[in-house]
């Protein structure tokens, strides 16, 4: 038997001015104004984006993830809210980690973001795997992702 689902865009709370370009998996989310989401994007349940923010093409927006206003999401960034600690796939969203990303983040093409806090005005290097909590506005690049300087430092 084979079980076919189209969600495309369902019950979603948009703003103000939002382009999204399909095909797309938008669903029970809510979505800034100002906002942009590219093509093979699929944002899930109880994700919360800001205004004026960018998702990239081919990126997947787990549950439990909240972005702040004015960020950059190249393309494709991967979420994730399970950790994975027994070893196997959890299926109890009672159990599973959020992520919260502040205000005027931008993070690189293919980085994964594991359940973490980002504070405002972060850049994550592209390809780069968050594990822990970024709480100093710097650049971090690497797996896994480590301070490299702040912002306003030359090179």
């Amino acid at each position: 038997m084979i079980i076919k689902k189209k969600v495309s865009i369902k019950n979603v709370k948009f703003g103000d001015n939002v382009e999204i370009v399909e095909p797309v998996n938008l669903y029970e989310c809510e979505i800034g104004n100002n906002c942009f989401i590219g093509p093979y994007v699929e944002i899930q349940k109880k994700v919360k984006i800001g205004n004026n923010t960018r998702v990239s093409s081919h990126s997947f927006i787990c549950e439990l993830v909240e972005i702040g206003n004015d960020c950059f999401i190249s393309h494709g960034v991967m979420f994730v809210n399970d950790l994975f600690k027994s070893g196997k796939l959890n299926r109890n969203p009672k159990e599973w980690y959020s992520t919260k990303i502040g205000n005027d983040v931008l993070i690189g093409s293919n980085s994964t973001i594991l359940p973490v806090k980002i504070v405002s005005g972060c850049v994550i290097g592209a390809g780069s795997v968050v594990t822990k909590d970024l709480l100093e506005k710097g650049i971090y690049c690497g797996n896994p992702a480590k301070f490299i300087r702040k912002i306003d430092e030359p090179l």
